[in-house]
């Protein structure tokens, strides 16, 4: 039982500082987040939740490791997921014009499921996730974990990224960080558009 929750604490504790870690996913986040497209951003939350669990529950059952043993799949959702990030950097340079009112905000499309649909496209496009989780778990999960402690695991790290995008949803839609955005919006969609393109390009050129 000890070990069962030792197991559990070095799983999750490494799985948070990958979590709070600079990186496309805090970017999308950001983006929709301090554009005040807070429902937007809470359903990428969920879509990013999502998609590292199914990364996740691939990996406890062996599947995550025959699909990064094809080649040319792997390479091929690698590619796309750079597309869609540099997609998603160029809009975000394209919608850094002038809508930076609370009224013109309103005006742009936004909503949960579109959020959803972003944050699974984001997170199932970069492969990088599978070989998080076989590293995580070759190096923090023994084949003889039970049952009972791989399902706490998957629940908390679902928790884990729901809770810290979470956070970042709500700091990033304060006042403040509204009154910024009203200020600044142009070159803080410039930023994190950057941002999204430069991440988008190295997944690309890895496999180029």
């Amino acid at each position: 039982m000890t070990s069962g929750w030792s197991t559990i604490a070095v799983a999750l504790g490494l799985y948070a500082a990958v979590v709070v870690s600079p990186g496309p996913n805090f970017a999308l986040i950001s983006r929709l987040a301090i554009a005040g497209h807070r429902s937007s951003a809470v359903g990428a939350t969920f879509g990013l939740a999502i998609a590292a669990t199914f990364y996740a529950i691939l990996t406890m059952t062996g599947l995550a490791l025959v699909l990064t043993r094809i080649g040319w799949l792997a390479s091929l959702i690698q590619i796309a997921g750079g597309c869609y990030l540099i997609y998603l950097g160029v809009k975000a340079w394209l919608a850094s014009a002038p809508a930076t009112s609370s009224q013109d905000r309103a005006a742009v499309p936004s909503g949960t499921l579109r959020g959803l649909r972003m944050g699974l496209i984001v997170n199932l496009s970069n492969p990088k996730g599978i070989a998080f989780f076989i590293g995580l778990y070759a190096v923090a999960v023994p084949p003889e974990t039970a049952g009972w402690a791989k399902l706490a695991i998957l629940a908390g790290g679902f928790l884990l990224e729901v809770v810290w995008y979470g956070l970042v949803t709500v700091l990033l839609s304060t006042r403040p960080a509204q009154a910024a955005y009203d200020r600044f919006g142009l070159w803080i969609e410039r930023a994190i558009g950057t941002m999204l393109a430069a991440f988008g390009l190295r997944l690309i050129s890895e496999k180029l």
